[in-house]
């Protein structure tokens, strides 16, 4: 073994432990507020992985996302809550969210296979926000969704007799709730990597990059473009159910306002932020962006503590300064903080 290898395997191996020991240093250092913003960013990370699929890959811009998320979501609580008096296990409900969530993504992508660029956005959008309001009212005049009230009291997950919502205590180590959900989280997040890695490096990546690049001469070399869109749309949409379904179990508590078109510009500027195509940069603006609005929360009792008193609302300047970040980010590095190395090589071939 020689010694890059070797420095490989120990590299990886302290990110595997630093990721298993994450939740219990994040409440020691933090306290345990941060672990559930580390659940939440584990969530999004997947969100966004979805959402790489289909405008860093295929390059079919998506502003109605969070619509996949939403429909994963309801899918999962309404069979796992007091609503439709169902409760089916947690292992036949992920997946059938999931699936839901496909669907749905190619009935938005059927309608939309000749559109590019701003109309594409403008009509996913659109979508986005239908699935919002059809969720605000279908609370009658049959009570589907209990309307902008939203659905309650959602089973946790459960492997059969272990429920993640109570507190358990191994080898020492107490693991509430917020712990618990981290590891499945965490799991899920990285077979998300896994699959978003291999379909980057598979036939279908590369037709995926050759629409994006030129759909005409895609469909040139016999690419089916028509299918590859659809099939890009369905797999993102199936990031996006699996989120969906792992949130409602997690929150315990759904409603449309949980799943706003700001939603969809948030997880969007993520991808944009850590690099379009890039399965690495993606990950670090979910993670980024996830925790830069709650760290700049403290703002407000900076405030405090250094002139005695708060002269600009924390909310304000918390969304004034992420604005600002973004503005210099887009300016400096307009190709993400990890850009695709396709992209680089593009940049430097016309540079020179």
């Amino acid at each position: 073994m020689n010694a890059a290898h070797w420095w490989r395997r120990t590299a990886w191996l302290v990110i595997v432990l630093l990721l298993l020991a994450a939740p219990f240093l994040i409440e020691a250092v933090l306290g345990r507020a941060w672990v559930r913003i580390a659940d939440v960013a584990l969530l999004f990370v997947m969100l966004a992985l979805g959402l790489n699929i289909v405008v860093g890959f295929a390059g079919l811009l998506d502003l109605g996302y969070i619509a996949f998320f939403a429909v994963g979501a309801y899918s999962y609580a309404l069979l796992a809550s007091p609503q439709l008096a169902v409760h089916w296990p947690f292992l036949v409900l992920l997946p059938l969210a999931a699936a839901v969530a496909a669907i749905f993504g190619i009935l938005l992508g059927a309608p939309t296979l000749r559109l590019r660029g701003d109309y594409l956005a403008i009509v996913t959008l659109g979508f986005g926000e239908i699935i919002r309001v059809f969720l605000n009212n279908l609370n009658r005049p049959f009570n589907l969704t209990n309307g902008p009230q939203g659905i309650t009291l959602i089973d946790p997950l459960q492997f059969g007799g272990f429920s993640l919502a109570q507190t358990h205590s191994l080898a020492g180590l107490t693991f509430t709730p917020v712990h618990s959900y981290y590891f499945v989280f965490l799991a899920c997040a990285v077979l998300s990597i896994v699959i978003s890695r291999r379909l980057e490096d598979s036939r279908i990546g590369r037709a995926w990059v050759a629409i994006r690049e030129d759909e005409l001469a895609a469909s040139a070399m016999g690419i089916n473009t028509r299918n590859m869109k659809l099939l890009a749309f369905a797999m993102g949409a199936t990031f996006g159910g699996v989120a969906g379904g792992l949130f409602s179990s997690f929150q315990g508590f759904i409603s449309p306002e949980s799943f706003q078109l700001l939603d969809s510009i948030m997880v969007l500027c993520m991808v944009v932020l850590g690099g379009m195509g890039n399965v690495t940069g993606v990950v670090l603006g979910a993670v980024l962006l996830t925790a830069l609005p709650e760290a700049l929360r403290y703002i407000g009792p900076l405030q405090q503590r250094w002139f005695g008193e708060v002269f600009i609302d924390p909310s304000d300047l918390r969304m004034l300064l992420f604005g600002l970040a973004l503005v210099l980010m887009m300016l400096f590095r307009p190709a993400g903080i990890l850009p695709a190395r396709r992209r680089v090589m593009e940049k430097r071939h016309a540079a020179g």
